[in-house]
């Protein structure tokens, strides 16, 4: 049985019944469409680990692209190699879509729980060693409540048990889709000197989300869901403040700052923004927000 009740418009659980769970239909986006939009415009040389390039601490860095063409409106420090966190989970998540779409699992394949997985810092549920969590469910607790121990049952039960495993499929993935500049190690995010992104490469990957995986995008403006008899409240506190905002994910670690990955619409056109290195949340929030009225005009 699933506890889960997320609160999302009418038309949102319409569309991803309609989309998300009737076959998981995807949008191809080839590498002929990546390199005519964000991955083209990066002068920077692909990451590779020990080549000497230093992530700072806490440093900022932003990007904003058009969502449906890829055009990079605005740019700071796009390439800077930073700390993700849990932005990491976007990946993550792209991976358990590509499981759904090829039919591994299904929204009702039970992920069983390892002592290890079990044992990971918050944020967490607080899942038992042994006991299970269903796909479905496991979806919402990596975009709303950002669980660090479900991010490892995932990567765990997709990847025959071993998290390594599934770094190297989130690396290989990741170069697929054009993230030059990224290197994962854990599914979750959680502090680790080689867990490596930057904004120019979360935009490529939130573009990719959206445009591969529309039927799975709203999982992303959920604001709250309910699990085992807890409630649980996004970490996306634009989402319901903001107008237009439609997702997607924060991340925090204490080397990178307060991170966000946001998609906003408003008049017909539509924005992803990131920024990274935030020094608290709300000054995080306050910098997408301002970018968002930029480049897609005030609120009306």
């Amino acid at each position: 049985m699933s506890f889960i009740s997320a609160r999302v418009s009418t038309r949102l659980v319409a569309a991803f019944l309609a989309l998300g769970l009737a076959g998981c239909q995807s949008v191809d986006l080839s590498r002929n469409d990546l390199a005519a939009g964000l991955s083209a415009q990066s002068k920077a040389p692909v990451f590779q680990v020990g080549n000497g390039e230093i992530v700072p601490v806490r440093a900022g860095s932003a990007i904003v692209v058009d969502a449906d063409s890829g055009k990079v409106l605005f740019s700071d420090d796009p390439d800077g190699l930073r700390h993700p966190a849990s932005l990491s989970k976007l990946l993550t998540l792209y991976l358990l879509f590509e499981a759904i779409e090829a039919k591994r699992v299904t929204l009702d394949t039970d992920l069983v729980v390892s002592t290890h997985a079990a044992s990971r810092p918050p944020s967490k549920l607080g899942l038992r060693p042994g006991s299970t969590i269903k796909v479905r469910d496991a979806m919402y607790a990596l975009a709303v409540k950002s669980a660090n121990d479900v991010a490892t049952v995932v990567a765990e039960n997709l990847a025959d048990g071993s998290e390594e495993a599934f770094a190297r499929r989130m690396n290989m993935t990741a170069r697929e889709i054009g993230m030059r500049r990224s290197n994962f190690v854990t599914p979750s995010g959680l502090p680790d000197d080689l867990q490596i992104s930057t904004a120019r490469d979360m935009a490529v990957l939130a573009l990719q989300i959206r445009k591969r995986f529309p039927g799975f995008v709203p999982l992303f403006s959920t604001e709250s869901f309910d699990y085992a008899g807890r409630h649980y409240v996004s970490t996306n506190k634009l989402l319901g403040r903001v107008p237009g905002v439609d997702g997607m994910k924060t991340g925090f670690v204490n080397a990178s700052g307060f991170n966000l990955v946001a998609s906003a619409r408003r008049n017909g056109r539509g924005v992803i923004v990131v920024v990274i290195g935030g020094q608290t949340g709300r000054a995080r929030d306050m910098r997408v927000e301002q970018l968002i009225d930029t480049y897609l005009g005030p609120a009306t």
